[in-house]
């Protein structure tokens, strides 16, 4: 089986659920494969977002590209529907002045998953923006 890039909406991902929705700048161009574009929040924080993958997968390596994310929490989900979701990832972003942030992720082996929930917890400006959510992996499993 060949490692893919598991978020790519190509390869079947989509954005369930955004808790912000900014018509120019929609939560899919997360998963677009386009770093010319990008998911802001409207404000207020918490705020999230659900990947889904259509089928189970195991996540090597993530990799986040955004801007002003203070403090992102990841949690994954290996259930049919987008229930029961455990505490995967916490990290402390770095800000980084006139440049995207790209944290990457090493999953180790509990990166099994079919579903991501990406909580923006809080930011260093009043907006944040996603450019772009990776998972290098592959597919373990269609759903039955």
């Amino acid at each position: 089986m060949r490692k893919v890039d598991l978020c790519l909406s190509t390869e079947g991902a989509e954005v369930i659920l955004a808790t912000s929705s900014d018509e120019k700048h929609p939560p899919e161009n997360m998963i677009d494969g386009n770093l010319e574009t990008f998911w802001t929040t409207t404000g207020m924080f918490p705020q999230e977002f659900i990947v889904c993958f259509h089928k189970h997968v195991r996540i090597e390596r993530l990799v986040i590209q955004s801007y002003f994310v203070r403090t992102l929490r990841i949690e994954k989900s290996t259930s049919k529907e987008p229930v029961d979701f455990e505490q995967w990832i916490e990290r402390d972003l770095v800000h980084t002045e006139g440049q995207l942030q790209n944290e990457e992720i090493m999953a180790h082996d509990d990166g099994h998953a079919t579903y991501l929930r990406f909580i923006i917890a809080s930011a260093f400006d009043h907006f944040a923006s996603v450019y772009s959510i990776s998972a290098e992996g592959m597919a373990v499993s269609h759903y039955s």
